[in-house]
């Protein structure tokens, strides 16, 4: 990367970072895949998570970012569609019923076979790519902190920095929770953490109604 570009890149990672690590619906939905399902679920669905910013940077890249800012009822529709997505998630979190100890004990040991990777995939990609949190962030950050003489090369090497360094966080966070001890706690009282997680993306989804 060019040097004069440096500041702005190191200014942006570290914002970019912060908000990534901060826990929201992409860190919910990892620790619940994670957990429910074990290891490789946790990472397809980190790396979907990775892949779903691409569709922020695409847009923003074309401009459509901008249209959507300066045009409020397209900003509205993206922030109704995002919110009932996370509402769908944490009704069907809410959901969950207990397990029993067997069940619990296997899960510890074995892959379960309740959920497809190419699922697993879809799943964490389209709940950043509807996330209007992100699309609201990536608005932000592509206006204030990137100038408009960045070239578009320049851009897009961001772009593919923040799809790589939001894979790259929520697969360590899958690797941490699918754990054999972890998870096997997890497991044991699964159906109350869960139900917790359905709480937050509820909330998350409530906060965003309220906010229209």
């Amino acid at each position: 990367m060019q040097s004069n570009y440096l500041g702005e890149f190191l200014a942006l990672a570290t914002i970019h970072f912060l908000a990534v690590v901060a826990p929201g619906p992409d860190f919910a939905v990892t620790i619940r895949q994670s957990v429910r399902f074990g290891r490789l679920v946790g990472i397809c669905t980190a790396l979907g998570i990775g892949a779903g910013i691409s569709v922020h940077v695409l847009y923003t890249l074309l401009g459509v970012g901008a249209l959507m800012h300066a045009t409020p009822w397209l900003l509205t529709v993206a922030k109704v569609v995002g919110g009932a997505y996370i509402f769908y998630l944490g009704f069907c979190l809410i959901r969950s019923q207990p397990k029993s100890a067997l069940e619990g004990d296997k899960a510890a040991d074995e892959a379960p076979a309740g959920q497809s990777l190419l699922k697993a995939f879809t799943t964490g990609f389209l709940t950043n790519a509807t996330n209007p949190k992100a699309t609201l962030f990536f608005l932000a950050i592509f206006t204030t902190v990137i100038s408009a003489t960045t070239p578009l090369e320049i851009q897009a090497l961001y772009g593919v920095w923040m799809c790589s360094v939001n894979a790259l966080w929520f697969v360590i966070v899958a690797l941490f929770f699918s754990s054999s001890r972890v998870r096997l706690l997890f497991m044991r009282l699964g159906h109350w953490f869960e139900r917790s997680m359905g709480v937050i993306l509820i909330l998350f989804a409530g906060r965003l109604v309220l906010s229209m």
